[in-house]
């Protein structure tokens, strides 16, 4: 089974309130994303959005240029249905992310435990090559990855742990660390994960 009819199944067998990754609010997200203080014309990409709340907030904030990208129909359609007519502000994305081409440049990336699936060394390449092509110069990346210590899998997949080190060396100079934070997250059913949010700025 590839990643696309994996996906497809996890949502089309669970409610998006099951998921394990589930939030009602994305406090992290939010507080990181409004420290840096966007216009609410800039572009913001949300990679892996799923069926998040994420896209609701950033209406909420007054942004005009969003767009979710997911590899699921199933959980982009399910966001829509609940949007209703907001929907037609969001600009929808099935895609992979390593192979996403992007038509325009975003001042934000926003990425919640989309790389930390992503264990094959060429996967992660062809990530850091959209995420480059994709962000602004002087743009900023926020990812959210299992930190070390945390699961080991998710939705019967592998994954890979990350702290600020390693997540840094894996995207490369161009992205400079300068913020991060822990979160404990709690799963629909009271189970913690650990999760590390690491926000970094794209230099030329």
């Amino acid at each position: 089974m590839n990643r696309k009819e994996h996906w497809e199944r996890i949502y089309q067998d669970k409610s998006p309130f099951e998921v394990s990754w589930y939030q009602k609010e994305p406090a992290v997200s939010l507080a990181l994303m409004r420290k840096l203080v966007l216009k609410n014309t800039d572009y913001i990409i949300d990679v892996g959005g799923g069926a998040s709340m994420f896209c609701d907030y950033l209406l909420k904030d007054g942004f005009k240029n969003i767009t979710i990208l997911d590899l699921s129909f199933h959980a982009l359609t399910y966001v829509q249905q609940r949007l209703g007519d907001k929907s037609k502000l969001i600009e929808w994305k099935v895609a992979d992310v390593t192979n996403f081409v992007s038509s325009h440049k975003y001042d934000l990336w926003h990425d919640r435990a989309v790389f930390h699936f992503l264990t094959d060394n060429d996967d992660r390449k062809k990530y850091r090559q959209a995420l480059e092509a994709s962000v602004k110069d002087y743009g900023h990346v926020i990812i959210a990855a299992f930190s070390i210590g945390g699961p080991t899998k998710c939705s019967g997949l592998d994954i890979v742990q990350y702290d600020a080190k390693t997540l840094k060396e894996e995207l490369g100079e161009k992205f400079i660390l300068i913020e991060e934070k822990v979160e404990k997250h709690l799963t629909p059913v009271g189970k913690e994960q650990s999760f590390g949010y690491y926000v970094f700025t794209k230099n030329t």
